[in-house]
């Protein structure tokens, strides 16, 4: 059997032996012949697509974990592993199990899961900052942090429990015969618990980031106002690796990274203590993973005997409090609450730009089809210095005339930030999200400012319309396949099945094309970042095994007409959770 066919071939795993908790993993083989039927035939196009995909794990396997890069990101990061699960499951469900029991090895006692972990074996100067920048293990003492493996000291996206479930259910026997379940509850309870008492810096019941990085969305320019206020780190105080494998121009600025650097140093001499620094924001995307994942847990309770009720009712008040602290309904989407920002200090884009009437740049800034002109999406797409988002804020009168700056949302904790950022669109894939609320972000989504089906075929990680946007620059413009996927399985809970079916069509040809990019332009598709990323190959697996189903209700919507305000409750369409045969698992 060669190798393509070995790498597309489904089978079941025998169990491996049950450790205890924090012994190291026993790496699963390495996938090989064994006798199973083919998913896809490998001469078919999807066939071929699932065989590159599969490719792009097996090269970036490191025997206990998955590399999103071998050349950028050497290490295990967080977030990613996750969503490497989710696509691993459908390979090797006994690999998927590992790739998690590698990460929460490395958990901190004060329950934290730090955002990257690292290997030893790569040179310290391969990334920056490197674990003699974190100290985890002197610096993280106090918090608990391990000893004998070295990690950041911030955190990622709690999507970890949400992993957990969909890996135990493409395996159940293997999963109760290996104990991986009981074996990760109590951590990912942990997890939860940590980011729940932790960090909620407002209190009003959500959690914070206290740092770009935590988020997920680095250079987000919902970043920008809340970074103005941090002193940055001299430039000889860091090198920058990230620039040895990607091109400039699509990356932080050194500015905006000297602040990285300062925020982290900080946190770090702090002990790695929550509440004292300069920069904390609630998130939607961030509180939206850990809602999905409150839900995961409370099944993961449900399978272990309990009732899952509480965590039920967890979730179901910090979906209360989402809606409750960020969501503006004059804008119909979600906005980041920057904790330490007050009525001076918003970042807010000009009225033109932030104008309900228009939510449009001015004719003269905008060509005919609505993008952004040729000198605005080239490759270096930089703004002059005098134009960066968050150098000044406007006077509070300008800014009280957006809807997402109402006195009540400025006071008295802190104030939302009104930059689009696709973070506010994040929480569709909620189950229990109002109705309207639903209907709202689906038309945001489609609308001018993220275009999607019209000017996009994948949605831009900000707003088209915006002043910071760039196509290329991370995270201030190019589309990314993990919000992707996160955003297609939104779409198909609220049974808006049209949208959610082109979606998934366009991540699986852009996947292809693009040979697995870390991400792309989302007008054009082109390649940005690395190619042969793990997450892309990961989430385009979990699409090719999860086919579109037919809908539920046949009838077809009118023009305009949102398919959730037709009777379809939310709550009833599952979530992340279906067969192979797109059926939902209850």
């Amino acid at each position: 059997m060669d190798r393509t066919t070995r790498l597309t071939a489904r089978r079941t795993e025998p169990a491996g032996p049950v450790r205890a908790p924090g012994t190291p993993p026993t790496p699963p083989p390495r996938l090989g012949p064994r006798p199973g039927p083919a998913v896809y035939g490998p001469s078919t196009r999807r066939g071929a697509l699932h065989a590159r995909a599969a490719q792009v794990l097996e090269g970036n396997w490191t025997g206990t974990s998955t590399v999103p890069s071998h050349s950028l990101y050497p290490h295990q990061w967080s977030w990613d592993s996750a969503f490497i699960a989710i696509g691993l499951r459908h390979l090797s469900p006994l690999r998927a199990q590992t790739e998690l029991e590698t990460l929460l090895d490395a958990q901190w006692a004060d329950g934290r899961i730090p955002h990257i972990v690292f290997n030893p074996s790569v040179p310290l100067d391969a990334y920056f900052p490197s674990p003699d920048f974190w100290r985890s293990s002197t610096a993280g003492r106090a918090a608990g942090a391990p000893r004998t493996v070295q990690t950041s000291g911030i955190v990622q996206p709690p999507v970890h429990a949400l992993a957990a479930w969909l890996v135990h259910r493409a395996d159940p026997g293997l999963s109760r015969a290996r104990g991986f379940l009981p074996r990760v509850y109590p951590r990912l309870a942990a997890w939860h618990r940590y980011l729940l008492h932790r960090r909620d810096l407002g209190g009003g019941g959500l959690v914070s980031v206290v740092h770009p990085w935590e988020q997920g969305m680095d250079n987000s320019p919902a970043w920008d106002a809340p970074l103005s206020r941090i002193t940055p780190a001299p430039a000889r105080a860091f090198r920058r690796a990230d620039l040895d494998h990607g091109a400039p121009e699509d990356r932080p600025t050194d500015l905006d990274y000297g602040r990285y650097v300062r925020l982290a140093a900080d946190y770090r001499a702090g002990g790695y203590a929550d509440g004292e620094g300069g920069f904390a924001v609630e998130d939607p995307a961030f509180n939206a993973l850990l809602i999905a994942s409150e839900h995961a847990l409370a099944r993961i309770a449900r399978e272990l005997g309990a009732t899952g009720t509480a965590r039920h009712a967890r979730a179901q008040r910090l979906t209360t409090a989402l809606v409750d602290r960020l969501w503006d309904p004059a804008e119909g989407m979600f906005f980041c609450r920057d904790l330490r920002g007050g009525a001076g200090e918003s970042g807010a884009l000009h009225v033109e730009q932030r104008s309900r009437r228009s939510g449009a740049l001015s004719s003269e800034r905008r060509s005919r089809n609505g993008t952004p002109p040729t000198d605005r999406r080239s490759r270096n797409g930089a703004l002059p210095t005098d134009r960066h988002p968050g150098s000044s804020a406007l006077p509070t009168e300008h800014r009280s005339q957006s809807g997402a700056l109402s006195a009540e949302q400025r006071s008295p904790s802190g104030a939302l930030v009104p930059e689009r950022c696709v973070s506010g669109l994040v929480p569709l894939l909620l189950p229990t999200l109002p109705r309207d609320i639903a209907a709202a972000l689906v038309r945001t989504l489609s609308g001018p400012h993220f275009g999607l089906g019209d000017a996009t075929r994948l949605v831009p990680s900000y707003d088209l319309l915006g002043e910071a946007f760039d196509p290329h620059r991370y995270w201030r413009g190019p589309a990314w396949f993990n919000i992707g996927w996160l955003l297609e399985r939104g779409l198909r809970t609220h049974r808006e099945l049209p949208a959610a079916d082109a979606l998934r069509e366009a991540l699986l040809e852009t996947a292809d094309t693009s040979d697995f990019a870390e991400y792309v332009d989302p007008y054009t598709g082109e390649a940005c970042g690395v190619q042969g990323f793990s997450w892309t190959a990961a989430l385009t697996l979990d699409l090719l095994h999860n086919p579109p189903r037919p809908p539920a209700h046949p009838r077809k919507p009118n023009k305009g007409e949102s398919l959730t305000k037709r009777g379809v409750s939310p709550a009833d369409t599952g979530t992340f959770d279906r067969n192979d045969k797109g059926e939902d698992r209850g």
